[in-house]
């Protein structure tokens, strides 16, 4: 395992997926940030909550670069079309599995099953997270295509 390789390129990705993911929310293409679900989860303050959820989303980042790794180092091969399969995966699994179970963990969402409380204002992701807008699964799978395709390419195996 390349640790060196992990940090620069798991962070390089990151800050890729992070662009894109904004970028697309500030023009519309979705109303979706991830740094903000992950900061309003530890804190009601909405400033504080966009600055402790980067950071979190940063951390995240590195783990699943450590996963790519894992998976590069087991096929003996990293590329930027191996890397992006993995993120195609990846987002996939956010979108489909990860998306509709955030209400269960996040103390201020409501469900689609329960509405709002004086505690649980904000709105549930959905399935596909279509509740954020009809682009954001399209959005997603990209933003996390490009971060497989990142670590596939860069990424150096470690020497045998």
């Amino acid at each position: 395992m390349n640790g060196p390789s992990i940090l620069l390129w798991g962070f390089a990705a990151t800050i890729v997926l992070s662009i894109t993911m904004a970028g697309s929310q500030r023009l519309g293409y979705t109303r979706m940030s991830i740094p903000f679900l992950l900061g309003t989860m530890v804190t009601p303050n909405r400033d504080r909550a966009m600055l402790l959820g980067l950071l979190a989303h940063m951390m995240n980042g590195w783990l699943f670069a450590l996963l790519y790794a894992l998976a590069f180092e087991s096929w003996h091969r990293a590329t930027w079309w191996l890397g992006a399969g993995i993120g195609m995966v990846h987002g996939l699994f956010v979108l489909t599995v990860g998306m509709p179970i955030v209400p269960a963990m996040h103390p201020r969402m409501v469900s689609e099953y329960f509405g709002p409380t004086p505690n649980r204002q904000l709105q549930p992701p959905g399935f596909l997270a279509l509740n954020y807008g009809y682009r954001t699964p399209i959005v997603t799978l990209v933003s996390h295509l490009v971060y497989g395709a990142i670590l596939g390419a860069f990424y150096q195996l470690a020497e045998r």
